[in-house]
C-alpha cells in the first residue's frame, strides 16, 4: 500500500510539474515578445536599420504578386544598368514566413498590413526560440535547466538587438531554426527515432532558407559526430542522427536557389560528407564484429580500415581536384573571414568595411551576454558530471560559438543561445544543490527528501537493469529452474537496495551548511534580479531592450537640457526623393513640340540615383528610385566605381556618373549635429575599396603623415575630392568657422564652388545632402584649331560608335 502511495503521489507531482511547466513557458513567451515592443511603444511601427528594407520590399512583392512571379523576378530598381535577379540571390524563409502569417492572418479575417507583420515577425519567433532552448535544454539536462535557458534566451541583450520589433532581417526567424535543429538533432541522438530524424532534415532545410549560417550547423554536427566516433561512443542512434541528416538535408538545400549546387560543390560542405563515409566505415566495422569471431573479426577490420582509407584518399583527391581551379580553394569570403581573421583586411575590404564584421571588443561581451559569461564556465563544468552525447555537443556548440563571436562581432548572436544554455545548466545544477541541501537539514522534509531520493535512484536502477536485460535478450539462454529465478528476484532486491543507499549516501555529501545554502540562493536571486535590470545603474536586459536596441536607424532622438530632439532626415530626404525626381524619362521635347508617348520605348530609361552601397536598400524601398549600388555587395567592381567617383576630383566623378546615366548623388553627412556614422567617417573604405579596382586611386594620397584629416592639414588630394566637397559645401554659412562636431575640428577648405553639381536638397538637419548632375555645356566651335581637332576626334567617334568612354581607365 505504501509504494502504491508513493507512486500515486510521484505522479501527481509529474503531472503538476508538466502543467506548472507549461504556463511558465507560456509566461516567457509572453516575456520574450513584450520585451521587444519598446520600440514600437516609444516610436512607432516602423522597419529598422538597412537591409529589413529590402525585405519588406521582397515581401511587398511576394504578396502582390504571388510565388512564381517572386521566383522569377528580375529587378531593374537596383544595380543600373545590371539588375539582380531576386528569386536566385536571396534566402527566402523570411519573406516566406513573412507572406504566410500575413495570408493566415487575413484568412482568419485580421486585416494587418504587410508592414505590420514584418514589424512583428522577430518579435514573435524570439518567443519560438525561447521555446526552441527549452526543447533542447531539457533533452541535455532536465526541465529545470530547460526553463532556466528559455528565460534567458527570452532576455538576452544579444538577441534583443536582432529581433526588436523593426528588426525585420533574416536573423529574426534564422536563431529559432538554429536551436530547433540542433533540438531535433539531440533528440534522435537520445532517442534513435527515425521519425525525429526526418524531421531535423526538415528544420536544417528551414535554416538554409533562412540563413547563410546554415554552414556553421552542417559544420558543428560533423564534428560533434567525428568526436564521437574518436572517443569511442559510437552507437546506431548516433547514425540514424547524423546519416538522414546529410543525404535528405542536403537534397533539400539544393533546392533553395540561392545555394543551388554550391551544396556538394563548396568547401564549406566537404566535412560533413567526409564524415558520412567515415561513419559507414564505423558502422560496418561493428556490424561484421557482431557476425563473426574475434580471429575473423580482425581480418575484417584490416580489410574494411583498407578499403575505407583507399576511399577516403579518393575522395579527398577528387575534392582537392575541385577546389584547386579556385583562388579561395572553394571558401567564401567571409567563410575566409572566419578562419583568417586578417583575410578580408588583406584582399576584401568591402568585407572589411562593414562594421559588423569587425571583431568585438571586451566590452561588447559583458554589454551582449552580461553575467551568463561567468555562469558559462560552471555550466561546462555541469556537462561533465556525467558526459553524455547531448551534453558534449552542447559543450562543443559554446566552444565553437565562443571562437567565431571573437571574430566577428555580428556572430555573438550565435553565441546567444549556447550561453544561454550553459547559464540555464549551471544556474539548475547550483539550485538543486542548494535546495536539496535545506531540504536534508529541515525536520519536516528531510524525511521527504530521502523518501524522493530512493525512489529517484530505484529508477535509475531500474533503467539500467532495462538496459542491460536488452543487451543479455540476444544471447542463447538456458531456461532457469525455480530456484534460481527466486535467487535473481532476491539478488536483484539487494542491489535496489544497494544503490539507493549509496545515492542517499552520494547526496548526503553533496549537503552544503543551511546558512550557506540560504545565502547562496540568496545570492543567486540577486544575480538575476541584476541582470534583468540594475536599479542601481538601470541596467542590464530591460534597458538594453528599452534603451540601446529599440531606436531605429532611420529616425535618431537625442537628449539634451532642452529636452528631447528627433532626426527624422533620412526619411525627408527619401520623401524628397520620391515626390521631386522622376522613376523614369516618360516623355521628351523637340522643336517646342510634345513627342507622343507611344512613339516612346516601352521600357523608359530610368533615371539612377547614386550614393553609397549602405543607402541603396532605403533609397529603392522608401523613394522607389534606381540605384546604381545597394547592399547585397555581389558586385566589388561597382562598388569600386562609386568609390572612385567619390575620390576623385569633381570633373572626373562628374564624368563617371555621367557614364552610368546618375541624375542625383546622396550624401549622409554629420557633422552639423554630431552623427558619426556619416560618409566622410566612411570615406577611407571608399577609397581602398575603389583602389583595389583602379589603381590611381591610393589611400596615402588622403592621409597627412598617416592620419585621416579634414583641417586646414589635410591634403590637396583629400580637400578637392568630391566626397568632401558635396558634404561641406556651404557648410562655413550654418556657424561662420566650419566647425565639425563628429571629427571636432574646423575644416580646411570652407569656401568654395561647385561646377559640375548643384546642390537641389539639404534636410533640416544636414544630415542628407542631394545634389544633381548638371547638364554639359554646349560645345564653341571655332576657337582654335585645337578645338576644331578635338571637335572633329569627337564626331568621328560618333560617327564610328556611341559607346561612351570609360573615363576612369
Amino acid at each position: 500500500m505504501a509504494a502504491i502511495e508513493s507512486a500515486k503521489d510521484s505522479t501527481l507531482r509529474y503531472a503538476f510539474g508538466n502543467v506548472l511547466a507549461f504556463f511558465i513557458l507560456v509566461l516567457i513567451g509572453v516575456l520574450a515578445f513584450s520585451i521587444r515592443i519598446f520600440s514600437v511603444i516609444k516610436y512607432e511601427s516602423v522597419i529598422h536599420e538597412f537591409d529589413p528594407y529590402f525585405n519588406y520590399r521582397v515581401t511587398q512583392f511576394l504578396i502582390k504578386n504571388g510565388i512564381y512571379d517572386f521566383w522569377n523576378w528580375f529587378d531593374d530598381r537596383t544595380w543600373y544598368p545590371l539588375g539582380r535577379v531576386i528569386g536566385g540571390t536571396v534566402y527566402p524563409g523570411l519573406t516566406l514566413t513573412a507572406g504566410t502569417l500575413w495570408w493566415v492572418l487575413n484568412s482568419l479575417n485580421i486585416p494587418l498590413s504587410v508592414e505590420t507583420v514584418c514589424v512583428f515577425t522577430a518579435p514573435i519567433f524570439s518567443a519560438f526560440a525561447a521555446w526552441a532552448t527549452y526543447l533542447l535544454t531539457k533533452e541535455v539536462k532536465g526541465t529545470g535547466a530547460g526553463l532556466t535557458a528559455a528565460v534567458l534566451l527570452a532576455m538576452v541583450p544579444s538577441y534583443i538587438s536582432r529581433s526588436v520589433a523593426g528588426s525585420y532581417d533574416n536573423e529574426a526567424v534564422a536563431i529559432f531554426a538554429l536551436i530547433f535543429t540542433f533540438y531535433l538533432y539531440i533528440k534522435t541522438l537520445n532517442t534513435g527515432s527515425l521519425f525525429y530524424a526526418t524531421l531535423n532534415a526538415i528544420a536544417y532545410f528551414y535554416m538554409v532558407c533562412s540563413w547563410g549560417g546554415y554552414t556553421f550547423i552542417i559544420n558543428l554536427i560533423p564534428m560533434h559526430a567525428l568526436l564521437c566516433i574518436v572517443t569511442g561512443r559510437y552507437s546506431s542512434r548516433l547514425y540514424i542522427a547524423y546519416a538522414p541528416l546529410v543525404v535528405l538535408g542536403t537534397l533539400l538545400a539544393a533546392l533553395v536557389p540561392v545555394v543551388g549546387f554550391n551544396a556538394v560543390l563548396t568547401s564549406e560542405h566537404f566535412a560533413s560528407f567526409l564524415v558520412f563515409i567515415i561513419i559507414h566505415v564505423v558502422a560496418l566495422a561493428y556490424y561484421i564484429k557482431g557476425i563473426l569471431t574475434p580471429k575473423m573479426f580482425r581480418v575484417a577490420v584490416t580489410l574494411v580500415v583498407s578499403v575505407g582509407l583507399v576511399v577516403c584518399c579518393a575522395v579527398i583527391a577528387v575534392l582537392v581536384a575541385l577546389v584547386a581551379s579556385s583562388p579561395t580553394k572553394g571558401w567564401s569570403g567571409r567563410s575566409l573571414s572566419l578562419l583568417d581573421p586578417t583575410y578580408a583586411s588583406k584582399y576584401i575590404p568591402i568585407i572589411a568595411s562593414v562594421s559588423e564584421h569587425q571583431p568585438p571588443t571586451w566590452p561588447s561581451y559583458f554589454m551582449d551576454i552580461n553575467v551568463l559569461a561567468f555562469l558559462v564556465p560552471a555550466g561546462i563544468i555541469a556537462c561533465f558530471l556525467p558526459l553524455s552525447d547531448a551534453s558534449s555537443f552542447v559543450v562543443l556548440y559554446i566552444v565553437t560559438s565562443v571562437y567565431f563571436s571573437g571574430v566577428m562581432v555580428r556572430l555573438m548572436l550565435v553565441l546567444a543561445p549556447a550561453a544561454c544554455i550553459m547559464s540555464g545548466i549551471a544556474l539548475s545544477e547550483a539550485f538543486a544543490v542548494f535546495t536539496r541541501s535545506i531540504k536534508f537539514q529541515l525536520p519536516g522534509l528531510a524525511q521527504i527528501s530521502e523518501i524522493n531520493a530512493g525512489d529517484t535512484s530505484s529508477d535509475g536502477v531500474v533503467a539500467q537493469n532495462d538496459v542491460v536485460k536488452t543487451e543479455v535478450e540476444d544471447l542463447p539462454k538456458e531456461r532457469p529452474s525455480r530456484k534460481n529465478k527466486k535467487k535473481e528476484k532476491e539478488r536483484e532486491k539487494e542491489n535496489v537496495e544497494k544503490v539507493s543507499i549509496k545515492k542517499q549516501v552520494e547526496k548526503r555529501l553533496q549537503v552544503l551548511p543551511m546558512e550557506a545554502s540560504f545565502i547562496a540562493l540568496l545570492l543567486l536571486v540577486l544575480l538575476g534580479a541584476f541582470y534583468v535590470d540594475d536599479v542601481l545603474n538601470d541596467v542590464h536586459c530591460v534597458w538594453a531592450a528599452a534603451e540601446a536596441y529599440s531606436a531605429p536607424s532611420i529616425v535618431l532622438t537625442s537628449h539634451s537640457h532642452d529636452g528631447l530632439h528627433v532626426f527624422d532626415d533620412f526619411r525627408e530626404a527619401y520623401a524628397w526623393l520620391s515626390h521631386n525626381t522622376e522613376v523614369d524619362d516618360k516623355c521628351a521635347f523637340t522643336a517646342g513640340f510634345l513627342i507622343d508617348l507611344v512613339a516612346l520605348p516601352a521600357n523608359p530609361k530610368p533615371v539612377p540615383v547614386a550614393s553609397w552601397w549602405d543607402y541603396g536598400y532605403q533609397t529603392t524601398a522608401m523613394a522607389n528610385r534606381t540605384v546604381i549600388v545597394d547592399n547585397n555587395t555581389w558586385n566589388n567592381t561597382h562598388i569600386a566605381t562609386v568609390g572612385t567617383a567619390m575620390s576623385s576630383p569633381e570633373k572626373a566623378a562628374w564624368e563617371i556618373f555621367n557614364s552610368l546615366d546618375v541624375k542625383y548623388v546622396l550624401v549622409v553627412f554629420g557633422g552639423l549635429v554630431g552623427y558619426p556614422s556619416d560618409d566622410i567617417n566612411k570615406f577611407l573604405w571608399m577609397v581602398r575599396i575603389g583602389g583595389g579596382v583602379f589603381p590611381h586611386i591610393k589611400e596615402p594620397d588622403y592621409l597627412r603623415d598617416g592620419q585621416y584629416r579634414i583641417d586646414n592639414q589635410a591634403t590637396p588630394t583629400m580637400l578637392n575630392c568630391l566626397m568632401y566637397k558635396l558634404s561641406y559645401y556651404r557648410f562655413v554659412e550654418t556657424d561662420g568657422k566650419g566647425f565639425d562636431r563628429v571629427r571636432r575640428t574646423e575644416i580646411g577648405k570652407k569656401r568654395f564652388k561647385l561646377t559640375h553639381f548643384e546642390e537641389v536638397f539639404t534636410t533640416h538637419h544636414w544630415m542628407v545632402r542631394i545634389y544633381k548632375l548638371k547638364a554639359p555645356k554646349n560645345r564653341i566651335r571655332g576657337k582654335s584649331l585645337k578645338s576644331k581637332s578635338k571637335a572633329s576626334s569627337t564626331r568621328s567617334s560618333n560617327r564610328s560608335g556611341t559607346r561612351k568612354k570609360n573615363p576612369w581607365h
